[in-house]
């Protein structure tokens, strides 16, 4: 399958703003990749506040458009309002947005988006990359996954698309946390607390409606839009019981990481498994350099 190829030139032929986005500052650079308009956000965009806090560059990838959701609109009026919609929570978030031109459900793991991966993670300067496992329904995630690893060698490879200067040094890739099992279930490296940045994730996923607050055919399944008091509680109980349940679930690397008393109060969570592919950091370094956020709640 053949994306537009115009669209994709546009994407080579960008004056490289990413890649001059900030000085080297010494911050961090991280980059979230999800295979539709929303996934990144739902996965890290706690963890992505947080380190915008600290002074981090954040940037939220979208590798489809998203538009074959079952939305009232053609679909380019579908992706026209997806990507609003991420770049709405990019700012209320305090992060970048990004959203490749590919249409939903054709994102394929082959050369020409290896490419497409590689640039794009060059251009952002990326110390870290994160994005779904293998292990997923959907195929545009897997691809996700897939791409991921096959670039975590060739962001490096100074021949390998040469028109973006290869990184100097090899990213931190690690995985979001997912519920499937087979072929084994997800095992986090990393727990995050969410407690502190809570409302500020919710208010970024508010801006998401498609998604957050309708389904099949744009109908609404939360309180109406005009009810905006209603509609941010609905969300908030939906989001505290899934953020709760990460939580507990990984209770014991909570307390691991946070000690007993911070690790068994943290009511919010994110969770990140470590990659083999990449740079392989110390359980030290990776809790200090790359998850700066311990010991300091």
């Amino acid at each position: 399958m053949k994306y537009n190829l115009l669209n994709l030139t546009v994407l080579f032929l960008l004056p490289f703003v990413h890649l001059h986005a900030a000085d080297d500052d010494g911050k961090l650079r991280i980059i979230v990749i999800g295979g539709h308009p929303d996934d990144a956000e739902y996965k890290a965009g706690g963890t992505a506040v947080k380190w915008a806090k600290l002074g981090h560059h954040v940037q939220l990838v979208s590798a489809t458009n998203g538009d074959v959701s079952d939305r009232k609109g053609t679909r380019q009026e579908i992706a026209a309002r997806r990507k609003a919609e991420v770049e709405a929570c990019a700012r209320k978030l305090g992060v970048s947005a990004r959203v490749l031109d590919i249409p939903d459900g054709e994102l394929m793991p082959d050369l020409e988006t290896r490419k497409l991966f590689v640039r794009v993670i060059r251009e952002w300067r990326a110390d870290i990359v994160i994005g779904h496992r293998a292990s997923d329904y959907h195929p545009d995630h897997r691809a996700v996954a897939q791409l991921i690893q096959d670039c975590s060698f060739l962001v490096t490879a100074r021949r390998f698309c040469s028109d973006v200067p290869a990184l100097d040094a090899m990213p931190v890739f690690l995985f979001t946390s997912d519920r499937f099992t087979t072929p084994r279930p997800f095992a986090p490296d990393i727990a995050v607390g969410l407690d502190d940045v809570f409302d500020q994730k919710l208010d970024g996923l508010h801006e998401i409606v498609s998604q957050v607050y309708e389904r099949d055919r744009g109908v609404t399944v939360a309180p109406p839009a005009g009810d905006e008091e209603a509609r941010r509680f609905w969300l908030k109980t939906r989001w505290s019981g899934r953020q709760r349940k990460e939580a507990d679930k990984y209770r014991e690397l909570l307390v691991e990481l946070y000690g007993e008393e911070k690790g068994r109060a943290v009511q919010f969570a994110e969770t990140f498994e470590l990659s083999e592919y990449g740079r392989q950091p110390t359980p030290k370094e990776l809790r200090t350099k790359f998850f700066p956020f311990f010991g300091a709640e």
